[in-house]
C-alpha cells in the first residue's frame, strides 16, 4: 500500500527558532519561546496552514513543540540536532523603542542549512525571515514555482553580505525592511526615494515597517500607508515585525490573491495580530488568541481608518 503524499502547506516560513531572555523596565523572563519562524508561523496559523523550516537543539522544550502543533503548524521542516538551541538576550529601555542585545548564542543555528521537505517545495507562498542571504538563496533554489515570495533582512547582512542580498532582492516579489535598513541599503534619506530604488532592483513591492507609526507599502505606481493599531500599553515588542509578517503572509495565503486590495487587507490583519502579540511576553498572547478576537479588533481598526 502506497502512502498518501504529504499535504502541501499554503505558506512556508524559513527562519530562526530560539529561546530568549527578555528584560523590560517592568519585568524579566528567561527561556521565552522566540525566533522569527516561531512568531511568523504562530501569527500565520490563524489564517492558513504554515510549514516551519528551522533548527533546534536537543534541549528544545517539549511544551514549545506542542504549542506549534496545537496551532496546526507543520513541523516536517523543523530539524532537531545535537547541541543547544539558539538563544538571544536583550533589554528594552523605558520607552520600549530602544533595545540592546546583551548576548547572542547561535549554537545549532550556526550550522543551519535549510532543507525543504518535498511538499514544502510546492507551496504557493514563501516567507524568508531574517537569515543569511546565502541561506535565503538556497531556499529559493529548492522551491518549484512559488506564487508570492517575501523576504526580510537586517543591517548585518547589508554590511556583510551585500552581493548575496542583492541577488535575493532580485528574486522576490516583496522586500520588507525597516526605515534604517531602507536607508542603509540605498543611501537615500527619503523613505520614498529608498523604496523607489529598491523597486528598481527587482521586487514588485516594498513594505517599510515603521514601528508604532505603522507601515508603508509601495509598488511601481501606488503608495499605501497604514497606521499601527493604537495600544495603551506594550509589554514586549520582541518579534513584532515577524508577527506582522506572519499575519500578512497568512492572510494572503488564505485569500489566495496578491492584488493591491489583497495586499492592503493583509497589512491590516498583520497589524492587528502584531498588536495582540506585543501585549504579552513572547508568544503568550498568541497562545490565547482566537479568530473571533482578531476579527473584532480588525473591525474596530477599519472604523478608525478613513473611508
Amino acid at each position: 500500500m502506497s502512502l498518501a503524499p504529504a499535504p502541501v502547506p499554503r505558506l512556508v516560513v524559513v527562519g530562526s527558532v530560539g529561546l530568549d531572555t527578555i528584560r523590560t523596565p517592568w519585568e524579566r523572563r528567561s527561556n521565552v519561546l522566540g525566533g522569527s519562524a516561531s512568531y511568523a508561523c504562530a501569527a500565520a496559523s490563524f489564517f492558513a496552514r504554515a510549514g516551519m523550516v528551522g533548527v533546534v537543539g536537543a534541549d528544545f522544550p517539549a511544551p514549545a513543540r506542542a504549542l506549534f502543533r496545537r496551532r496546526g503548524i507543520d513541523l516536517a521542516g523543523l530539524q532537531t540536532v545535537k547541541g543547544r538551541t539558539f538563544r538571544w538576550s536583550g533589554v528594552y529601555e523605558r520607552n520600549m523603542d530602544v533595545r540592546r542585545t546583551l548576548r547572542t548564542d547561535l549554537n545549532v543555528f550556526a550550522d543551519f542549512s535549510p532543507e525543504l521537505p518535498e511538499a514544502y517545495r510546492r507551496a504557493p507562498f514563501l516567507f524568508l525571515a531574517n537569515i543569511a542571504p546565502a541561506l535565503q538563496l538556497h531556499v529559493l533554489d529548492q522551491m518549484r514555482a512559488p506564487r508570492f515570495v517575501v523576504a526580510d533582512t537586517m543591517d548585518l547582512w547589508i554590511r556583510t553580505a551585500a552581493a548575496d542580498l542583492g541577488r535575493v532582492i532580485g528574486r522576490v516579489d516583496l522586500l520588507t525592511v525597516n526605515e534604517s535598513e531602507a536607508r542603509h541599503l540605498t543611501g537615500a534619506h527619503s523613505l520614498l526615494a529608498a523604496a523607489r530604488e529598491l523597486l528598481r532592483r527587482g521586487p514588485s513591492h516594498v513594505l517599510v515597517k515603521k514601528g508604532e507609526n505603522g507601515s508603508l507599502l509601495l509598488s511601481r505606481d501606488r503608495i499605501f500607508l497604514l497606521p499601527a493599531f493604537p495600544l495603551e500599553a506594550v509589554r514586549d515588542p520582541t518579534g513584532a515585525g515577524d508577527t506582522f509578517a506572519g499575519g500578512f503572509m497568512g492572510r494572503l495565503a488564505r485569500d489566495g490573491r496578491t492584488d493591491e486590495r489583497a495586499l492592503r487587507r493583509a497589512m491590516l490583519y498583520g497589524s492587528v495580530v502584531a498588536s495582540f502579540g506585543v501585549e504579552a511576553f513572547g508568544l503568550d498572547c498568541l497562545r490565547r488568541l482566537t479568530p473571533a478576537r482578531i476579527e473584532e479588533r480588525a473591525a474596530r481598526f477599519r472604523r478608525m481608518l478613513p473611508s
